[in-house]
């Protein structure tokens, strides 16, 4: 009798596991799905329909072909792979020097720092906006892009306690043998630490990458010039006072998404291993 309780419950416990990822798995889908219905719908058709009726014709690219040349979206891909790129470089090249003096040189003042970087990951952005706006109308930084390239290489917090984490698995006993052959901290740095934090550095590429690529508000605040905008600024080409052209909208969305998908699809077999490996251990 026992027995068969425990099994009930179980069956049970599994029932209610499955039927809440499939239930929040359908509630994520449902905006994906609506986005490339909409894609296709013409004007007339979206005010006349609602967002899951389907579209009269698949074949209808008149919306992405608009999309993609109002929006300009060719130079807001060429801005966002540019400032992605620069951020990426910088960050990782800044993150994992800092990483390894903290992680690996003991002075007064160490854990102050580390303290520091987490009362400042703790601090909202836009409270800081203002003092940050200031500063970069003073430098003459602002509606430049490289301007806004050096604004947003600012530390990023969670790559360097991602990159600290990492170091911590790598015995020490390895710069003390490359000091012994003569090596100097800074070849120990470049030949030593920097391929071994390979998989850190695919995390953290991913999780800066992403944010750089989808920011909007820092782009929409500091890149005023409709030449400079990403590709995150460019789909608002389309919302006006008088009214959205949402099946504007859902193309541009769709066709930001394909870079970041193409991407996915030919390195999902490293990115997989660089979250799995880079992750944080307690």
């Amino acid at each position: 009798m026992k027995r068969k309780q425990l099994s009930i419950k179980a069956a049970i416990i599994n029932f209610l596991k499955y039927f809440s990822l499939l239930f929040f798995g359908f509630v994520a889908v449902i905006p994906v799905v609506s986005c490339v219905i909409t894609a296709f719908k013409t004007s007339e058709e979206y005010q006349s329909t609602n967002v899951m009726t389907l579209p009269e014709s698949w074949l209808n690219f008149d919306n992405f072909i608009q999309a993609y040349s109002a929006a300009n979206m060719g130079r807001a891909f060429l801005n966002s792979l540019i400032v992605m790129i620069s951020v990426l470089i910088v960050s990782i090249i800044i993150g994992t020097q800092l990483a390894y003096v903290l992680n690996r040189f003991k002075f007064p003042g160490n854990k102050l720092i580390r303290n520091m970087f987490l009362f400042a990951s703790l601090l909202p952005g836009v409270a800081m906006q203002v003092t940050v706006y200031n500063i970069m109308s003073s430098l003459g930084l602002i509606n430049h892009l490289y301007g806004y390239i050096i604004m947003m290489c600012g530390t990023d917090v969670i790559s360097i306690y991602i990159f600290i984490q990492f170091m911590e698995n790598i015995p020490v006993s390895l710069d003390e043998s490359a000091i012994i052959d003569g090596a100097s901290y800074w070849t120990i740095y470049w030949k030593i630490m920097l391929p071994l934090l390979k998989p850190a550095i695919i995390t953290s590429c991913i999780l800066k990458g992403v944010g750089v690529y989808n920011e909007y508000y820092a782009a929409n605040l500091y890149l005023q010039d409709k030449d400079l905008h990403t590709i995150a600024t460019s789909l608002y080409t389309f919302v006006g006072p008088m009214g959205s052209q949402y099946n504007l909208i859902c193309a541009g969305v769709i066709i930001s998404l394909l870079p970041a998908l193409i991407v996915f699809i030919i390195f999902q077999k490293q990115i997989y291993s660089g979250i799995t490996a880079g992750a944080v251990k307690g």
